[in-house]
């Protein structure tokens, strides 16, 4: 396989999908270090918000420690050469956060749904193209849906005007000859001129491996984080992946040590706890449930005397999606009163 030559576009997600591990709480002070250190190692894109998009401050998700608009003004006037990108899922954002980001100068909007779900992407994809956004269709929880099931919802985002799709491994569940046939059969079914995406979840650790099954099977841009900061066990992590890419010859733009030294100086001190593969990380891939669900299992864990491995298997069993954390409290009482746990 020679991808020698191939340029893709490298998106950070160290700052928004890096909130989950950190309960939402990174500073100002720290986000911007973080950003001006992406920003001059050469990544492209930053996303910046909280960790389940425009609008997730609630009791469901959690409160940051700022607010979106504070977020992304500040990170906006630290970086020179960078553009900024926000996430929104409908349901959770609206189309007021959604002008509300424009005007602080978000470049890129991913709209985000589950997998089977395009269609209610259609208000916020029309606004963001009426808005000149360089605009993103974002499916998530991709290993739920059949290749062929997939070709259907990108061409319907794809219909409302996105000009990117992103295949979205939210679980860390597939390998590489799933994320092959998904965004080969996805590139060939998009016009040529739509730009194809891949994120990926570190819980197999096969982040890497996933996103440069991508790259070779069509898609250009790739999600990935410093030191992996993300849910569950992490993105794929940034500086690997571009040492990777530096060996195959993949054209990144970014600076592999650089890159190194955002994650090791900036990002690893201030992890919460170690971004890593363990058991229940690993339960998230194996079962294929939504990554940032882990943090929820572990409380509930303590809260009712269930493994939070038991209760990830059980949701992965009941094929729980983003957007129902709520659930998560519901399955560990269930469990717990199945076993004649006092709740």
């Amino acid at each position: 396989m020679s991808l020698a030559g191939t340029r893709i576009t490298v998106h950070d997600m160290t700052l928004r999908d890096g909130m989950h591990p950190k309960r939402h709480q990174i500073s100002l002070e720290q986000m911007c270090s973080i950003a001006r250190g992406l920003d001059a190692a050469g990544v492209p894109l930053i996303e910046v918000t909280h960790g389940d998009g425009l609008g997730g401050a609630s009791v469901n998700y959690g409160f940051p420690a700022h607010t979106d608009e504070a977020y992304l003004s500040a990170v906006i006037s630290e970086v020179k050469q960078a553009k900024v990108s926000a996430l929104l899922l409908p349901g959770i954002g609206t189309v007021d956060h959604l002008r509300l980001a424009h005007e602080l100068g978000v470049h890129t909007i991913r709209i985000a749904t589950h997998c089977t779900e395009a269609d209610v992407s259609e208000q916020h994809i029309g606004l963001a193209r009426k808005l000149e956004m360089d605009t993103v269709g974002f499916l998530m929880m991709a290993h739920m849906s059949s290749p062929e099931q997939l070709v259907k919802q990108a061409g319907l985002m794809e219909s409302y005007g996105a000009n990117c799709i992103y295949i979205t491994d939210s679980a860390g569940y597939m390998l590489p000859d799933d994320v092959t046939a998904r965004i080969g059969l996805v590139r060939a079914a998009l016009k040529p001129e739509t730009e194809l995406g891949f994120h990926g979840h570190h819980n197999l650790a096969m982040g890497v491996a996933n996103s440069i099954a991508a790259i070779a099977a069509g898609a250009n841009r790739i999600d990935a984080a410093a030191a992996g900061l993300g849910a569950g066990a992490g993105n794929t992590p940034m500086e690997v992946f571009v040492a990777v890419c530096e060996r195959m010859g993949i054209q990144t733009g970014v600076d592999v040590f650089k890159i190194s030294d955002v994650a090791e100086d900036l990002v690893v001190p201030i992890m919460d706890a170690p971004i890593r593969i363990d058991r229940d990380a690993l339960t998230l891939g194996y079962a294929g449930v939504y990554s940032s669900f882990l943090l929820f299992a572990k409380r509930a864990e303590v809260k009712y005397r269930v493994s939070a491995r038991d209760i990830l298997v059980e949701m992965g069993r009941l094929r729980l999606v983003g957007g129902q954390e709520d659930m998560i409290e519901d399955t560990a009482i269930t469990l717990a009163r199945g076993r004649g746990l006092a709740v």
